[in-house]
């Protein structure tokens, strides 16, 4: 029984969360999204529908929530809007964060699962640190990230780069540059970014280390993965590396 005074839990089914979320719809702000998720044919988000909800309003009706079951979260990630898919991935890692062990493990294998339908880079920055990053060792899990690396389904690769943001804060910068080296011919700019990103952050950690990787690979790199990863180093330095072996 709830105490006197507080609020009755809200039940969190399908119905209830896409009603809560349906209700902060605005036209202007989803025209809006459309054009910077880059729905259009041919483009990254083609078709991805949205209801124009910014994050800290899909976090708040999230707060109204308990955890969520995962069978409710496999029908949200299943849904065509957006923010329902969102919703989804940030309940995943919120209560990934709460859970028991043994819950932890059913969240985790969940979310691989699924992970093709962790499909846009909000929702891949959002929950994949927080949960795969999480989940496997500082340095190791190798087999899962290296799986995810060789996927065809170019979200599934960003997950597996975009995890290892986590290990880069545990000071453990193994897995970084091991995928990265494994991510240099993708074809896709958003894993180049992704990638250039997370060497980036190793960077911040240990230069020299980033120094090093860029000695061996800077002349094979995608520009964007070499421009981004190269991004908090000084002008003249920056300059060196876009020329670096040509």
């Amino acid at each position: 029984m709830a105490a006197r005074g507080a609020s009755p839990a809200v039940i969190p089914t399908v119905r209830n969360i896409l009603r809560d979320l349906a209700q902060q719809k605005n036209p202007a702000q989803a025209k809006h999204l459309r054009r910077f998720f880059r729905t259009g044919p041919g483009e990254y988000g083609a078709g991805d529908q949205f209801w124009g909800l910014k994050v800290p309003q899909t976090r708040a009706i999230l707060g109204r929530y308990g955890p969520i079951p995962l069978p409710v979260a496999a029908e949200l990630l299943a849904h065509p809007v957006h923010e329902a898919r969102f919703f989804a991935a940030i309940a995943l890692a919120r209560d990934y964060a709460k859970a028991t062990p043994a819950a932890r493990v059913a969240i985790f294998n969940f979310y691989l699962a699924h992970a093709r339908r962790i499909n846009n880079w909000d929702l891949v920055d959002l929950s994949a640190p927080n949960i795969v990053g999480v989940h496997l060792p500082a340095g190791g899990g190798r087999q899962v990230l290296a799986r995810l690396a060789r996927s065809t389904n170019m979200w599934e690769r960003r997950i597996a780069i975009v995890a290892t943001y986590t290990h880069i804060r545990q000071g453990d910068l193994r897995n970084t540059f091991w995928l990265a080296e494994r991510l240099l011919n993708d074809p896709e700019d958003l894993l180049h970014k992704a990638t250039g990103w997370m060497l980036r952050e190793a960077g911040k950690r240990d230069p020299a280390a980033l120094r090093d990787f860029l000695q061996r690979f800077a002349p094979r790199m995608p520009r964007t993965m070499l421009r981004y990863a190269i991004e908090k180093f000084p002008p003249a330095e920056r300059r060196a590396w876009l020329t670096f072996g040509k």
